[in-house]
């Protein structure tokens, strides 16, 4: 080139310049219908620029073009190196001026009913736990038939959770959520209706609304890293986080009020469908599906699709996605199992100390529901608060704050549950007071552990990274932690006289489980201490550098059209 002209030196060349112009206006033509009918209302402007393919004759030089046009990612690397962006933020340049996909109004209007549907989510999920006791002298079950109430639900959460991931990052997750929500309605609500002799219809029902929650537990926090960036992400995911504690205590709370109010347990299984029916009509008109990356690239957003195994060998080889999921799933068992048993375990204590007599009726005393179901929504909000404000304010001068954070959050906790535990046998308010520090300092992880994921994740993958975390977090968590306590519990109760002190004893012991588990989910946040630096710079670096308009093609990407046309 010369001169800003294209010199070609023989007739030749002229055939070679047909031929890369055709080829590449063809893949534009495939990419224009690939996004059309598979990303719905994702169709944003192309996520790039490139040159076009320099065209080279035999003996001759060959020159690029000047002129950048779109170009729209269409093929996938075999090999995945670690910290690379293949398939996910190459040559991210903005065609125009910078704007957002989404409005800012549109943006928060989105926020606010995703957290809606969030809030109902985890209120339906610790329904059952509001209600154990009643449920337990329905169906005539021990504690560990009844801890597998929770346990078949969180299988078929964590089952399934990979495939919506896989479907979140390729396809439209508005529609993905939709979908799943609409079977956790029908579900949820069919769960009240069983009736003496259908304990194990419950428990398939109960399976299936975890159908339901996989989708959008998946899907919903990449859409918060897809509608904002930096500190105002982090104060989003610090929000919708927070209605994980806030609608597991109103889960307590409407439970056992709903069961109070009408007398019969089934009714507190009916009230979240029927609050879901509003999120799900809310979702259809006032949530959007915004370009995957928008928010790192001023909404123009990033495209190219991996292999399911390539995304997980990316993952594999980021310590800090790794050592952090560790992280979360032992907070999963402790929480899942505290969530469940605490309650009980609260009520049993009251009878011990004389200070209740045992249930006997269909509908039993509720106070410690409420009780319990009020910390928790307390303890939620302050500690997702709390958390979120030491991130952003540490995060600048330490770059290991955030898994620091969380490790200072579960090594805390476990003097408090240790306190929890044996003095709920001599002083009721005691133990409220340790429940509440220890459920405090727990809920310092959770808005923080979302944010490392998602600036530690690159922008494609994050919805089978969530998929993932949610997956190993739950299966090696909270799916067996209420069971395993369950029959833990029954195993000693059973070599002792079936009094309701040994009643209350057996569960104490099995719960002196949960602080070991705390201590063990420390470490591995210390270690994630090490890496995180270095993994966030990686995918910071990487987007600032393909935020720049590229000089030439890159040649060592698949995900870049061939540059070299042969005649």
């Amino acid at each position: 080139m010369a001169n800003g002209t294209l010199a070609f030196s023989s007739p030749d060349s002229w055939k070679s310049s047909g031929r890369a112009f055709s080829s590449f206006f063809f893949d534009e033509f495939c990419c224009h219908l690939r996004r059309f009918f598979f990303v719905g209302n994702n169709r944003a402007p192309f996520a790039a620029t490139n040159r076009l393919p320099s065209m080279e004759q035999k003996g001759s030089v060959s020159s690029p073009l000047d002129i950048p046009v779109p170009r729209c990612s269409l093929g996938s690397s075999s090999g995945l190196h670690y910290g690379s962006l293949i398939n996910s933020v190459s040559s991210l340049a903005p065609l125009a001026a910078d704007k957002p996909a989404i409005s800012p109004r549109r943006a928060y209007i989105a926020i606010a009913v995703l957290c809606y549907v969030n809030l109902l989510n985890y209120m339906e999920r610790y329904t059952i736990a509001g209600v154990l006791s009643e449920i337990q002298k329905f169906f005539d079950i021990s504690d560990s038939t009844a801890g597998l109430l929770q346990t078949v639900f969180i299988c078929s959460f964590l089952l399934l959770a990979p495939l919506f991931g896989y479907l979140g990052d390729r396809y439209n997750r508005k529609y993905i959520m939709l979908c799943g929500l609409s079977v956790w309605l029908l579900t949820a609500a069919g769960s009240s209706l069983v009736t003496g002799s259908q304990f194990w219809l419950l428990v398939l029902l109960r399976a299936l609304v975890g159908v339901g929650e996989a989708s959008y537990s998946t899907v919903a926090p990449t859409i918060i890293g897809d509608l904002f960036s930096g500190g105002q992400r982090s104060v989003m995911i610090c929000i919708f986080y927070i209605f994980i504690p806030v609608g597991s205590g109103l889960g307590y709370i409407t439970g056992a009020g709903s069961a109070n109010l009408t007398g019969d347990w089934r009714w507190a299984l009916r009230i979240t469908p029927i609050m879901g029916l509003v999120g799900l009509i809310l979702m259809v008109f006032l949530c959007p599906n915004p370009p995957r990356g928008a928010a790192e690239t001023h909404g123009d957003g990033v495209t190219g699709h991996s292999s399911y195994m390539e995304d997980v060998k990316y993952l594999l080889k980021n310590k800090s996605y790794v050592w952090s999921s560790l992280g979360v799933t032992a907070l999963a068992f402790l929480t899942g199992a505290l969530a469940f048993w605490l309650p009980t375990f609260l009520a049993r204590a009251h009878i011990t100390q004389g200070l209740r007599p045992p249930c006997t009726r269909d509908t039993c005393n509720s106070t410690d529901s409420y009780i319990f179901g009020a910390v928790t929504v307390a303890t939620g909000i302050l500690g997702g608060a709390l958390g979120t404000t030491l991130s952003r304010h540490l995060r600048d001068k330490f770059s290991h704050a955030d898994p620091l954070i969380c490790a200072v959050g579960m090594l805390g906790s476990v003097p408090c549950l240790f306190i929890t535990i044996f003095v709920a046998s001599s002083s009721i308010p005691a133990t409220y007071v340790f429940i509440f520090f220890g459920e405090l300092l727990l809920s310092l992880n959770w808005a923080v552990l979302a944010d490392i994921l998602l600036y530690v994740v690159v922008p494609t993958r994050r919805a089978t990274a969530e998929a993932l975390q949610i997956t190993v977090g739950h299966l090696l968590g909270d799916a067996g932690s209420p069971y395993l306590l369950g029959v833990i519990s029954d195993a000693i109760r059973s070599s002792n006289p079936k009094t309701h002190e040994w009643n209350f004893w057996s569960l104490m012991y099995s719960l002196l489980l949960c602080p070991f588990v705390g201590i063990l989910g420390g470490v591995f946040f210390l270690i994630t201490t090490m890496y995180i630096t270095e993994d966030r710079k990686a995918v910071q670096r990487l987007v600032e550098e393909d935020l720049r308009p590229q000089q030439r093609p890159t040649p060592d990407s698949s995900m870049e059209l061939s540059d070299k046309r042969t005649v």
